[in-house]
């Protein structure tokens, strides 16, 4: 396959149109929907990571590759767009590109439709991610002139996910939890989806079950910091607009992730 990484002479050729993009099926475990039914908002974000690397991976760029030159993807910010349902047992299919890319970041679309009896149903969820590309020491570095060629991906920037949000109109009650080993990835952090099942406890505890169960809904989420093992956290939720505010802070009250959730 052409762009597949020559560790000879790191040869790299740009893709062809179906090497741009990269699908795969999904079937809704049981343990990745909520109480009510309906699919978490963070299984999604699993089923875009493992697109991601299947994609990255297909292009030559593997585990190995990243861990024999000290660098990682981390995630920098999410849009996601639910306007779909799905169930327990259904089957999604998946689609991922690199769309744009800066300096330092690249931002990926995912697009997961429902599959039905009669073949490919509509869209149920996008997803676009704004990815760092990082040392090993956690420093921002340069995106190598390899992943431009190989995603064939426009340099020109993109700008990236921001998520402002108004203070509390009262001091909002604040749930103190620790980063457990199941919520760790790879990396050693807190893994990026397992963010959004602490947004959406905030948001419930606060009051908020029926918006983390609207369809349509959108969440838009900016990662400010790592969670490492046994760090303790901070949640908070309170209703803003038209929907809900959400940050989480550690134990000093320096915030790790801000997130707004609306229809």
């Amino acid at each position: 396959m052409s762009g597949v990484h020559d560790p000879a002479h790191e040869v790299y050729a740009p893709p062809s149109e179906a090497e741009r993009r990269a699908s795969a099926s999904f079937r809704v475990r049981f343990d990745e929907v909520a109480p009510d039914g309906a699919i978490r908002a963070s299984s999604y974000l699993r089923y875009a990571q493992d697109l991601a690397w299947r994609h990255s991976e297909a292009r030559g760029f593997g585990r190995d590759w990243y861990a024999g030159r000290g660098l990682a993807w981390v995630v920098r910010g999410i849009d996601l767009e639910i306007v779909g349902p799905v169930d327990d047992g259904d089957t999604l299919i998946g689609t991922t590109e690199v769309i744009a890319g800066r300096r330092v970041m690249a931002r990926r679309r995912v697009a997961l439709r429902r599959v039905g009896p009669e073949g490919d149903g509509p869209t149920v969820a996008t997803i676009l991610t704004d990815w760092v590309l990082t040392t090993a020491e956690g420093h921002p570095t340069r995106v190598p002139e390899a992943f431009p060629i190989s995603f064939a991906v426009p340099m020109d920037g993109f700008a990236p996910t921001r998520v402002d949000l108004d203070p509390p109109p009262d001091p909002p009650v604040i749930d103190r939890f620790a980063v457990r080993r199941h919520d760790l990835d790879p990396i050693g952090h807190a893994n990026n989806a397992v963010f959004f099942d602490w947004v959406d406890e905030a948001v419930l505890a606060a009051g908020g079950e029926a918006a983390i169960a609207a369809i349509p809904r959108r969440y838009r989420a900016e990662y400010l910091r790592p969670a490492g093992p046994g760090a303790v956290l901070g949640s908070a939720a309170w209703s803003s607009g038209d929907g809900w505010a959400c940050r989480l802070t550690d134990t000093s009250g320096a915030p790790l992730l801000v997130a707004r959730l609306g229809p």
